[in-house]
C-alpha cells in the first residue's frame, strides 16, 4: 500500500502539469512527453500497482483535446494546421480535375491488375513493340501504373494528392492547359530519356510524379515540412531529402533522378529562362488549349480557345411532341415572321404567356 501511494505521488503531479499546460496551450502536444515521463517515472513491482498507474494515465489521455498520435497528412506537411477531415465524397468532389484524373486513373489501373483484367507487360514501354508493330498505346499507358499495392505506391498517390494539388490550386489556378502542358513535356522528356538503354524503365509513372514534386519545391521553396515527423527542412530540399531517403531504404535512385531531370527541365524552360531574359519557347500548344476546351473541366485565362458550350450536355436537339401533326413550339418560334420578332415585349414579368386550349375540345 506504501508502494501504490509514493507512485501516486509521483503521478498526480505529472497529471496536474499536464493539464495546466493543456490550459495554457489546447494545440500544444504534451500528451507523448507526459506519458513517456510517467512511465519512466515509475516502477512497476508487482501487479497490483500497474493498475492505478494505468487508470491515472487513461484520466490524463482523457482531458487532451486532440487525437493522441497526428493524422498521417502531417507526416508529409505540417506547413497547414490540422483540421476536421471532410467526408470522402466532399474530398474527393474538392479536387482540382487534372490531378483527381490521374490519380484515379493510377488507383484504378492498380486495382484492375488484381482483377486480372489485363498483364502489365500488354502497357509497359517497350519501344520495339511500339514502333514497329505499331502498339502506340505503350507510350502513354506506361505512365498510369505505380507498381502494385504496397507502400511505395500509396506513398506515390499521396504525393499526387499533396504536391500535386497544391500546384494546380496554387500556381497553376486557373491555368488547366498549362498544367495539363506540364505533364505532356514531362512525359515527352521522360520517353525522350528512355531511349537511353541505360536509364530506360518499363513504367515512368513514378518519375513523373517525383517530376510534380520537384516543381512543387521550386515554386515553394520556403514551405515548412515535416520528413515522417522525424525531419522538418524547407521545400527547396524536399526531393534532395526523398533522394536521400530512398538511397537509405535501398531502393533505386533512376526513377526519382529522371523525375528532377524533367522537372527542372520544364521549371528552366517556363520561369528561369524568361526571368534572365530568355524567350518563353515553351507556350502551351493550340491543341491543349482545344483539349482542354473540349474536356470541359477546370479554368485557363487568357485562352485562345473558347469554351464548347456543348462540353458535359448528355444530349442536346429538338423536340417534338408526341401524337401531333403540327410543329412544336420550338419549330413554331423559328418560324415566326421577322416583324413579329422585332416587336418589342411587352410580357416583361410574365411568368407564361401564350395561347390557351380547352381540353378534350374541337
Amino acid at each position: 500500500m506504501q508502494v501504490i501511494l509514493s507512485d501516486l505521488d509521483i503521478l498526480l503531479p505529472l497529471v496536474q502539469s499536464n493539464l495546466m499546460r493543456q490550459e495554457e496551450s489546447p494545440n500544444a502536444d504534451f500528451f507523448l512527453p507526459t506519458a513517456l515521463g510517467t512511465m519512466s517515472s515509475v516502477r512497476v513491482n508487482d501487479q497490483c500497482n500497474a493498475y492505478p498507474i494505468f487508470l491515472l494515465l487513461v484520466i490524463t489521455l482523457s482531458f487532451n483535446r486532440r487525437p493522441p498520435f497526428p493524422p498521417p497528412s502531417r507526416y508529409l506537411d505540417i506547413s497547414e494546421p490540422f483540421c476536421a477531415m471532410s467526408t470522402p465524397a466532399e474530398y474527393y468532389r474538392s479536387l482540382p480535375p487534372v490531378s483527381k484524373f490521374y490519380g484515379v486513373a493510377c488507383l484504378m489501373a492498380t486495382s484492375a491488375l488484381y482483377l486480372d483484367l489485363y498483364n502489365p507487360y500488354n502497357i509497359a514501354l517497350f519501344y520495339g513493340l511500339a514502333l514497329k508493330r505499331f502498339q502506340a498505346w505503350r507510350l502513354i499507358t506506361n505512365f498510369f501504373f505505380l507498381g502494385p499495392f504496397s507502400f511505395s505506391f500509396a506513398f506515390r498517390l499521396l504525393m499526387i494528392a499533396r504536391y500535386g494539388v497544391s500546384l494546380e490550386r496554387g500556381p497553376f489556378d486557373k491555368r488547366t492547359a498549362d498544367y495539363v502542358w506540364m505533364f505532356v513535356f514531362g512525359a515527352l522528356s521522360l520517353l525522350v530519356m528512355a531511349a537511353v538503354p541505360y536509364l530506360w524503365s518499363p513504367f515512368l509513372g513514378g518519375s513523373l510524379v517525383f517530376m510534380l514534386v520537384y516543381v512543387w519545391s521550386r515554386e515553394f521553396p520556403n514551405a515548412r515540412i515535416s520528413i515522417y515527423g522525424l525531419v522538418s527542412l524547407k521545400g527547396f530540399y524536399l526531393p534532395w531529402a526523398m533522394l536521400a531517403l530512398s538511397l537509405i531504404l535501398g531502393n533505386s535512385l533512376k526513377t526519382d533522378i529522371l523525375g528532377m531531370v524533367a522537372g527542372h527541365l520544364y521549371y528552366f524552360l517556363t520561369v528561369l529562362h524568361p526571368l534572365a531574359g530568355g524567350k518563353f519557347i515553351l507556350k502551351t500548344p493550340l491543341w491543349v488549349h482545344k483539349l482542354v476546351a473540349f474536356w470541359g473541366k477546370g479554368t485557363q485565362m487568357n485562352t485562345p480557345v473558347q469554351r464548347d458550350p456543348s462540353a458535359g450536355v448528355a444530349f442536346r436537339g429538338r423536340s417534338y411532341r408526341l401524337n401531333r401533326n403540327g410543329p412544336s413550339p420550338t419549330e413554331q418560334a423559328e418560324t415566326d415572321s421577322p416583324a413579329q420578332a422585332q416587336q418589342p415585349n411587352q410580357g416583361d414579368g410574365v411568368a407564361f404567356r401564350g395561347r390557351s386550349h380547352r381540353l378534350n375540345g374541337r
